[in-house]
C-alpha cells in the first residue's frame, strides 16, 4: 500500500484535487460578485465560513481516515464533493450556493489529510523529505495552473464550468482511487498491520562504524523539546499565513476592480504568488538546511506579513506583482515547515494530517472574519480590513517569539552546539537500539 509505485498514483490524485478545488474555491468569489453582487465584506464572510467549517471537520476526518482506512476516506470525500457540486449546477440563489460550498468543504476535509498521510506512511526521514517535497510541488504546481487559467476558463466556458469542471475531475479521482485500492492488494481492515515500527527517540546513538558506513545525514536533528517547539511554531505560523492568504484571495475581486483588471487579467496578474510558492517548494525540497532553523521561519513570517499589507494597501500593479513574489516564497517555507514538522514528529499520520489541515482552516476563518468585522465597524475606511488582518499577523509573530523563548530556555544547557551535524539518522538506518542503562539525552540531537 505504501510502495513508491503506488504513491505515484496518490500524487496524481493530489494534483487533480488541487486543480479542481482551487478553480472552484478561488473563483467562487468572482462568481458571487458578478451574479449576486457580493462586495469585499460579503466575500470575506463567505471565506470565513468556509475556513471555519474546514477547521471543524478536518481533524475528525483525519482521525476517521486513520481508523477506517485511507481509500475509504478518499472515496467518501470525492463522492460528497461530486454530489454537492452537481446540486450547485441547479442552484439559483445566493443562499443555495453558500450551502453547496459548505457541503463541498465537508467533502474536501476527508481528502487533504488523507493524501498527506498516505504519501508519508512508511518513510524514513530522508524519504519523508522527498515525499513531502514532491507532494508540495505537485499541489502547488496544479494550484498555480488553476489560478492562472481560472479567470479565462470562467469567461470562456461560462459560470457553470465552476461546477462541471471539478465534477469531471472528481469522478476521475473516484475511479482512480478504486483502481489504486485494488492494486494495493490489502483490505482496508488490515491496513493497520502494515504500519511501520514506531521509532523511539530514547535510543542510544549509533556506533562510529555505522556512521562511517552510512555517512552523516544532510539534516541535523533537533533536541526533542525543540522539535516539539518547532511543530507548535509551525502550527502558529501556518494558520497565520492562511489568515493572510484567504483574506487576500477573497479580496482579489476588489483588488482587480480597483486596478481595472478583467477576470482573465486578474487570473494572470493575481496568481503570481502561486508560482512563487511553487518555486519555494521546489527549492526547499532539494535543500534541507532550513530544517529546525528558527531564523528561516522568522524571516519567512515577517516577509509574508509585509507582502500581504503591500498587496492590499498599495494600489499599484507593479507593487502587487512584486509583493506576490515575496508572499508566495514566504508562504511556501511556512507551509512546508508545518507539514514536515507535523509528519516528522508523528506516528499517526492521518490524525496529524488532520491537525495540519485544521489549523489551516482556523487561519482561513480568522483572517477573513477579522477583515469582515473591521469593514462592518469601519465601513468608511476601505483599508480597515487589511489593517486589522495585518495586526492579527503581528500577534502571531509575538506568539512565535514566546514559543521559541520557552523552548530554548527549557533546554538552555543543551542548545549551545545545536545545529552541528548530528549522528546518522537512526530512523533511516533502523540501527537504533535502546539502552536503558544509558538513556539518550538532548545532546544526541543537536
Amino acid at each position: 500500500m505504501y510502495s513508491r509505485r503506488l504513491k505515484r498514483g496518490y500524487f496524481i490524485l493530489e494534483g487533480l484535487n488541487s486543480f479542481a478545488t482551487i478553480y472552484y474555491f478561488y473563483y467562487l468569489y468572482f462568481f458571487m460578485q458578478k451574479r449576486y453582487g457580493f462586495d469585499n465584506k460579503s466575500n470575506l464572510e463567505l471565506a470565513a465560513l468556509s475556513g471555519g467549517l474546514y477547521a471543524l471537520c478536518a481533524w475528525p476526518a483525519g482521525r476517521l481516515a486513520q481508523t477506517f482506512g485511507y481509500f475509504n476516506a478518499l472515496k467518501l470525500g470525492f463522492a460528497i464533493m461530486m454530489i454537492s457540486l452537481a446540486v450547485g449546477l441547479h442552484a439559483h440563489s445566493a443562499s443555495a450556493h453558500v450551502a453547496v460550498m459548505c457541503f463541498t468543504v465537508f467533502g474536501m476535509s476527508f481528502i487533504w489529510p488523507t493524501l498527506e498521510a498516505i504519501i508519508s506512511e512508511g518513510e524514513t526521514r530522508a524519504g519523508l523529505q522527498e515525499m513531502v517535497g514532491v507532494y508540495n510541488v505537485v499541489w502547488a504546481g496544479t494550484a498555480a495552473l488553476a489560478n492562472f487559467t481560472g479567470g479565462a476558463m470562467l469567461e470562456k466556458l461560462g459560470s457553470n464550468s465552476l461546477f462541471y469542471v471539478p465534477i469531471a475531475i472528481q469522478f476521475t479521482q473516484f475511479c482512480l482511487t478504486i483502481w489504486l485500492s485494488n492494486r494495493a492488494g490489502v483490505s482496508e481492515s488490515a491496513r493497520g498491520a502494515e504500519r511501520r515500527t514506531p521509532f523511539r527517540r530514547d535510543c542510544a546513538p549509533v556506533s562510529q562504524h555505522a556512521e562511517m558506513e552510512f555517512g552523516a545525514p544532510s539534516s541535523p536533528l533537533a533536541p526533542p523539546p525543540l522539535a516539539r517547539a518547532f511543530q507548535r511554531m509551525a502550527w502558529v505560523a501556518n494558520p497565520s499565513a492562511y489568515i493572510a492568504l484567504n483574506t487576500m484571495v477573497a479580496a482579489m475581486p476588489g483588488v482587480a476592480k480597483t486596478l481595472g483588471l478583467s477576470t482573465t487579467l486578474a487570473g494572470f496578474c493575481c496568481s503570481v504568488w502561486c508560482f512563487a510558492r511553487l518555486g519555494a517548494f521546489f527549492g526547499l525540497w532539494h535543500w534541507d538546511g532550513w530544517h529546525y532553523r528558527f531564523r528561516w521561519l522568522l524571516i519567512a513570517y515577517v516577509s509574508m506579513a509585509g507582502a500581504f499589507a503591500s498587496i492590499l494597501l498599495v494600489h499599484n500593479l507593479a507593487v502587487v506583482v512584486v509583493a506576490q513574489l515575496v508572499f508566495g516564497s514566504a508562504a511556501g517555507l511556512i507551509y512546508y515547515s508545518s507539514l514536515f514538522y507535523s509528519m516528522d514528529e508523528s506516528e499517526t499520520k492521518g490524525e496529524h494530517g488532520g491537525i495540519h489541515e485544521a489549523v489551516i482552516g482556523l487561519g482561513n476563518c480568522a483572517g477573513p472574519a477579522v477583515g469582515a468585522a473591521a469593514l462592518q465597524f469601519s465601513p468608511d475606511v476601505a483599508s480597515s480590513g487589511a489593517l486589522a488582518v495585518t495586526g492579527l499577523l503581528l500577534l502571531g509573530l509575538g506568539a512565535l517569539g514566546v514559543i521559541w523563548r520557552k523552548a530554548t530556555s527549557g533546554v538552555a544547557g543543551n542548545v549551545s552546539n545545536w545545529g552541528q551535524r548530528a549522528p546518522p539518522d537512526v530512523r533511516d538506518q533502523r540501527l537504533c537500539v535502546p539502552t536503558p542503562d544509558k538513556p539518550a539525552t538532548p545532546q544526541h540531537y543537536r
